[in-house]
């Protein structure tokens, strides 16, 4: 009797829970590409259960969200963050002194503010592995952020950029192995994406060449065999993980390419030809506009980034623009990814402004952060569009992009997972 009486008021808290009738002035349809005129979303629970046009009133159970004067869009999907930092001279200093826990705690309020500027799931694609740690608590909704998939630490070669123990004296550094995430022939390399998998990473990161914030001289240089690569992204699609490729030389982009990988990252110097092998081979281009911007300005400031760290910036940094402007001329697939961390969480949305002077369409520059990103991600039938049986993720600026982008810096409304967090 116990057992019925619980399942009726189960099932008449079901009844009673109440749905949102989301009112936009304007809807981004990311599939078409275009925008839509007043348009009704209705949300239940944790997904999107309808999608009518003109605006629809409900019962007097439901609650209606007036987002009349608005212009509503999917949440954004940034494919490239470090959610555990964000750069400060003392960083260097940081690795010795800051606690786990520190840094734990530093992370939640970056998730925090990366949700609230409209971005409902990230790809994180390095840290330590609090990382890890801060996904899980998330989906738990211990913590307020993005959904996260995660490469917990990123993979390198001894004295590459993933290495953690660039710029530390001898006697310090020792000899770091596949399980800190640093490969030194295919053997290592496979055990390193097995390590990954054990930790609960959800993708691959590979730094393909040189850095320019690692403590190292060369920025650009290949630093993986092809048959590194290939180890590597042939033992991540054993365990359903793609993988994601650091990359700012020429050399190492192709080696990238044609081992696996599914995006490049940065790709600051590609070439044509690299250009042509990406189409070839389904690549997709992550340029992180606004990292090389910040990177780039911050080298002149005297004392803000090492030595070694300078030159790089101040080369590397200004060209990722460009570079854009000719791959989306030469048609190579575009997604969106920021490398916030690298600059302020929060500010993603600038990489938006960017794309567009690089001569990207603002429809276009909105596909590559929802449509393109979830198909990157897998998630294609679930995040990306405002479509029935989709996760309500759902943000609106106040104006409509195609005329102002920059109102896209300005979030004024953010819904995931059907839990409003800002309004």
């Amino acid at each position: 009797m116990k057992k019925l009486l619980f399942l009726i008021s189960l099932f008449t808290l079901t009844l009673s829970a109440q749905d949102y009738y989301i009112h936009a002035g304007k809807m981004f349809d990311s599939k078409e590409g275009k925008m839509l005129d007043k348009m009704t979303i209705i949300v239940s629970g944790t997904e999107i259960k309808g999608v009518k046009k003109g605006f629809e009133i409900p019962d007097s159970d439901n609650i209606i969200i007036d987002l009349k004067d608005s212009t509503v869009m999917p949440g954004f999907i940034d494919l490239h963050v470090h959610m555990e930092s964000e750069y400060n001279p003392e960083k260097y200093l940081n690795e010795f002194t800051a606690e786990e826990s520190e840094i734990a705690f530093s992370s939640i309020k970056f998730a925090k503010r990366t949700l609230m500027a409209g971005f409902t799931t990230v790809r994180d694609l390095g840290g330590s592995g609090v990382n890890i740690s801060l996904r899980n608590a998330i989906n738990k909704g211990e913590v307020i952020g993005p959904r996260i998939f995660t490469a917990g630490k990123a993979i390198g070669t001894t004295g590459g950029h993933a290495d953690p123990t660039n710029g530390w004296k001898k006697s310090i550094a020792g000899d770091p192995g596949p399980q800190d995430g640093v490969i030194n022939g295919v053997d290592d390399a496979r055990k390193a994406v097995r390590e990954r998998y054990k930790n609960g990473a959800d993708v691959i990161k590979i730094t393909a060449t040189g850095g320019v914030m690692s403590i190292a001289k060369n920025g650009q240089n290949p630093q993986f065999t092809i048959e590194e690569i290939k180890a590597i992204c042939e033992t991540a699609k054993d365990y359903d993980m793609t993988v994601a490729a650091h990359a700012h030389g020429d050399e190492g982009i192709q080696r990238a390419i044609k081992g696996g990988v599914l995006t490049i990252e940065h790709g600051t110097l590609l070439s044509d030809e690299s250009m042509k092998l990406m189409k070839e081979y389904g690549t997709y281009y992550v340029p992180t506009i606004t990292a090389g911007k910040e990177v780039a300005a911050n080298a002149k400031i005297p004392g803000y980034y090492d030595e070694l760290v300078v030159p790089k910036a101040l080369a590397i940094g200004p060209k990722i623009q460009s570079t854009t402007e000719r791959a989306y001329k030469a048609g190579v697939n575009i997604a969106f990814g920021s490398d916030a961390g690298v600059f302020p969480h929060g500010n993603n949305a600038k990489e938006f402004r960017f794309m567009n002077e690089a001569g990207i369409p603002v429809i276009e520059c909105l596909q590559a952060a929802t449509i393109v990103n979830s198909k990157i991600l897998s998630m294609d039938s679930k995040i990306g569009q405002i479509k029935n049986g989709f996760f309500a993720d759902i943000i609106a600026t106040k104006s409509n992009p195609e005329n102002d982008i920059r109102t896209l810096e300005n979030v004024i409304f953010v819904m995931k997972n059907g839990e409003i967090y800002k309004n």
